[in-house]
């Protein structure tokens, strides 16, 4: 796999890992958590050396189990997480990102991880309580203690972006963005473009819709967070089946996934966007690696660009509750 440089000329490979659905929001954990970490370090041998985590989630226990897998890799990846998140007796309640918070979690993910360093430190969602020139300068002063690397935004707009860049520059942000989410690119963007900061697309795979493996008789497991979500509702998964039609054709005549099609058009938005796909398994690993290899033309690009709009997606990408916490 070749690899890409996003902000502040961070390197990683041209598609990541998100690690979260190893410990949460997918039906029930995986039990055997050296399972885990064997997927985990498999990964290196696909070419991917850039690991997404948080301390949100589990809580905590997916850091605790990337810092485990990646040890012995350490000096050959590297590793965002996130802080953010207000968490009491085991759940998150809120958001908090006051310095003295922002310096706690650097503490305690720093232990979780087995680093000395976070290589790329996220506000995981804006707070509006804290003025974000309060968090990039936090950032900052932990970058300077060599605690930090990176600094990076979760789901910012484009004017937080801005205003966080003037005080410490952002390396990377991370919001929802794939085939059939499609939010960012009208004010966020070209704002990324014009700064010079990476982007990072999560659920770039729809949380699984794209890849053609869910459909209206799809039954999510107690746990799922799927089941929250109005997008996946049957009707509207049973709506959305025309868009992942569009998508299963043109990979059948390229001789490749409906997942590695998906990743590939987000790959040839821009050289600074680097999807992170989740998964469990090595096997999904090597295929989303193997997106970089699929070449799409300038024409099913532009065709691709328009099959939101000409097919229609039903449902939006998250419930009311979990809309709140996007900054816009």
């Amino acid at each position: 796999m070749h690899t890409r440089t996003i902000g502040q000329g961070l390197e990683v490979s041209a598609v990541g890992l998100g690690c979260m659905g190893m410990s949460q929001s997918y039906g029930p954990n995986p039990g055997d958590r050296g399972e885990m970490i064997a997927v985990l370090r498999s990964a290196l041998d696909h070419g991917v050396t850039f690991f997404d985590t948080a301390e949100v989630y589990g809580p905590y226990v997916n850091e605790e189990l990337a810092g485990e897998a990646l040890e012995p890799i350490r000096d050959q990846v590297v590793v965002a997480t996130k802080f953010g998140w207000r968490i009491e007796d085991g759940r998150s309640v809120g958001l908090d990102s006051r310095p003295e918070q922002i310096r706690r979690v650097a503490e305690e993910s720093l232990r979780r991880l087995r680093t000395d360093v976070i290589d790329l430190f996220y506000q995981h969602r804006v707070d509006p309580e804290v003025p974000i020139e309060d968090v990039a300068g936090t950032v900052s002063e932990l970058i300077a203690e060599g605690k930090v690397r990176h600094f990076g935004l979760s789901e910012a707009s484009a004017s937080t972006i801005r205003r966080a860049h003037a005080v410490q520059p952002v390396t990377a942000l991370q919001s929802e963005y794939s085939l059939w989410t499609r939010d960012p690119e009208r004010d966020v963007l070209p704002v990324l473009g014009e700064l010079g900061i990476g982007f990072v697309p999560f659920s770039p795979l729809g949380k699984g819709f794209l890849t053609g493996t869910v459909d209206q008789n799809t039954t999510f497991a107690d746990g799922d967070i799927r089941g929250t979500i109005p997008r996946f509702s049957e009707e509207n998964r049973a709506a959305n089946q025309a868009l992942v039609r569009q998508v299963g054709d043109l990979a059948a005549a390229k001789d490749a996934t409906p997942g590695q099609i998906a990743l590939a058009w987000l790959l040839a938005r821009a050289p600074w966007i680097v999807p992170i796909p989740g998964t469990r398994r090595t096997a999904r690993i090597a295929e989303n690696a193997g997106a970089t290899a699929v070449a799409l033309s300038a024409d099913e690009v532009s065709d691709l660009d328009r099959l939101a709009d000409r097919v229609g997606v039903a449902g939006d990408r998250y419930n009311s509750q979990q809309m709140s916490f996007v900054d816009r």
